[in-house]
């Protein structure tokens, strides 16, 4: 395996949809690391509430600051081999909770195993945004008021597009 002269890292998820606790990670990597790439992890099994486009360009739309960034996607593949392929140094992972941890932990051993050259770095959000997940966001659309709400957990350009999908075209009041 060739050297690094270059770190690089690859922060992995499904983005669906991006919150304000991926962009925290995303802009921690991107200060840590020369190289980000912010890859969405597709599992042909598992159904989305968004295209891989449509979360491409969230995060695109989101992320537009960041010079040192890229978006890519990967299918079927594990994370470990994925960093590989893009010649990664680092992947870069979050840790909310306790569970978090002991799930972390165990992919970061399997990982070492498969690719000691590979370094996992772990990092947690402020307790404000510890508890935000696309599944929480998700999980409070529908009822009255969610748009209020779901407004503080997701980016800009994340909020429009879950109007557009979930309850017509945006408002900017």
């Amino acid at each position: 395996m060739a050297v690094h002269t270059k770190k690089l890292a690859v922060y992995a998820g499904s983005f669906d949809p991006l919150t304000i606790g991926h962009l925290w990670m995303i802009e921690q990597g991107a200060a840590l690391f020369p190289q980000l790439i912010v890859a969405i992890g597709i599992n042909p099994e598992k159904s989305y509430a968004f295209t891989v486009n449509e979360r491409i360009d969230m995060l695109r739309q989101s992320t537009r600051r960041f010079r040192n960034l890229k978006v890519s996607s990967f299918t079927d593949q594990f994370l470990i081999s994925y960093a590989q392929s893009i010649g990664a140094t680092h992947i870069l992972r979050g840790i909310r909770s306790e569970s978090d941890y002991e799930f972390e932990r165990a992919m970061r051993n399997i990982n070492g195993d498969l690719s000691p050259r590979v370094t996992t770095v772990f990092l947690m959000p402020p307790r404000a945004i510890a508890e935000v997940s696309s599944s929480m966001v998700k999980g409070l659309i529908g009822p009255a008021g969610w748009k209020r709400i779901v407004r503080e957990y997701v980016p800009r350009p994340v909020y429009e597009k879950l109007l557009k999908k979930f309850h017509g075209p945006a408002r900017t009041s």
